[in-house]
């Protein structure tokens, strides 16, 4: 993992809302919402005569800031459609935190945006999303978590589009979702091979908030690192699944202050409270106490 990668792997991204860029009002209304991310979206959400329209309005949000902690990024439009280019073209100059690339299946894909980012001289803050959408984005998964562990590549965050991937695939989203979970799985393991974070995809039914709290378990439960919404009313239950617990806390800083024992410096394992445990777990806490760290200030903030 890159440093800049550990550096942004911290960031508390439990939940990830996405904003139509068509819709001023809701852009102006993200700024006091509870939420980690926003994802400021140029693409599905906007129709075709709309489009240029909403990247002026959208970098014209970003340029103008206000939005405190909450992570900016901006999903522009393939760089294959009449627009794509126009929309990463604007997006370096409003330096959201990343841009957000649809339906990567390929280096390729990922690198032509980091080629373009680096000739353009844009700060390495400047991050790269991928979408993670397509029966091609499976095929090529090996290719995908290399190009994530090239630096050049700017890679933090996978976001799975299971929309899409339900569409492309014919398989049908269902409680549970067991026709996607081989998918879901393969796509976690791109992220965890490469030091990548990855958000689980939406829940369409707003109005059921039993069942989008259960799908947002599972996503924990499977380790996934967020979710990404489609309506505020989401925001409070994504955001107590995917924060860590207060037992998760207290264990994480007892296991990290057993290992910093004198008499422990140099072992690989020891017992604590009568389990067994590993140093990388005790570098599996550390993250688990930053994000929570970290979380507690967007709250007080």
């Amino acid at each position: 993992m890159s440093s800049s990668q550990q550096v942004h792997s911290i960031r508390p991204r439990r939940s990830a809302l996405y904003m139509p860029g068509s819709n001023a009002r809701a852009l102006e209304k993200a700024k006091g919402l509870n939420v980690d991310v926003l994802l400021l979206d140029l693409e599905d959400a906007v129709a075709p005569e709309a489009k240029e329209a909403a990247r002026a309005q959208v970098c014209e949000a970003v340029s103008a800031g206000g939005y405190g902690y909450r992570e900016l990024v901006i999903r522009i439009n393939g760089l294959a459609t009449p627009w794509g280019r126009e929309d990463l073209r604007a997006a370096v100059v409003a330096r959201p935190d990343a841009v957000l690339l649809p339906k990567v299946e390929s280096l390729a894909d990922i690198k032509a945006v980091a080629d373009y980012l680096a000739e353009q001289g844009a700060p390495d803050s400047l991050r790269i999303w991928a979408m993670l959408e397509t029966p091609g984005a499976i095929l090529n998964a090996n290719e995908i978590a290399a190009a994530a562990k090239d630096p050049h590549n700017r890679l933090d965050v996978f976001i799975i589009g299971t929309n899409d991937l339900s569409k492309e695939s014919g398989a049908k989203i269902l409680p549970g979702r067991a026709a996607l979970m081989p998918w879901l799985m393969t796509f976690l393991a791109i992220a965890r091979t490469s030091g990548a974070d990855i958000l689980d995809g939406v829940y369409n039914n707003f109005s059921d908030l039993e069942g989008f709290a259960e799908e947002c378990q599972q996503g924990a439960d499977m380790g996934l690192d967020g979710k990404t919404l489609i309506h505020p009313k989401q925001l409070a239950p994504c955001n107590k699944a995917f924060a860590p617990s207060a037992e998760e806390v207290k264990w994480a800083k007892k296991m990290i202050e057993a290992f910093e024992e004198p008499e422990n410096q140099g072992k690989g394992a020891i017992q604590v409270d009568g389990k067994m445990v590993e140093r990388l777990h005790a570098d599996i806490g550390r993250k688990t106490v930053a994000i929570a760290e970290a979380i507690s200030q967007h709250v007080s903030a």
